[in-house]
């Protein structure tokens, strides 16, 4: 499956020329403490093609989690549903955050993101390792 760099697809949402959608295919509670802004929860755990019913199959979409290989599966499903512009997000939301990019909360942009686990949470460099 095709990647996108975190810098490059920042640098595409600025400019919006064409809409992108962004999946979080983390799970509620790790959506909750921050996402992408603009991200929709698609829980990996309870996908199914219903959840994404209403997206035309020529948008651009883009599939993130902590570091890809959650959303690397759900990518693959979107792909065998018909949708044809389907990108991981290089690195997940651990690298978008390494790398200094934003993440949000219900209230705004924040520091905090959830590390999955102890064991995940190694990846994590840059940001605040929250799991609420």
């Amino acid at each position: 499956m095709p990647t996108v760099q975190p810098a490059e697809l920042a640098a595409e949402l600025r400019r919006q020329a064409a809409p992108v959608v962004l999946l979080d295919t983390r799970t509620p509670a790790e959506y909750a403490v921050s996402h992408l802004q603009g991200a929709r929860l698609i829980d990996a755990e309870q996908f199914s093609p219903a959840a994404v019913r209403d997206l035309a199959r020529d948008q651009t979409v883009v599939v993130y989690c902590s570091v890809g290989a959650r959303s690397q599966r759900i990518g693959e499903e979107l792909r065998a549903l018909g949708f044809r512009d389907v990108r991981n997000l290089y690195g997940g939301l651990f690298e978008w955050v390494n790398q200094g990019l934003p993440v949000y909360d219900a209230h705004g942009p924040t520091q905090r993101v959830h590390p999955y686990s102890a064991l995940w949470g190694i990846w994590l460099k840059r940001g605040e390792a929250a799991y609420r």
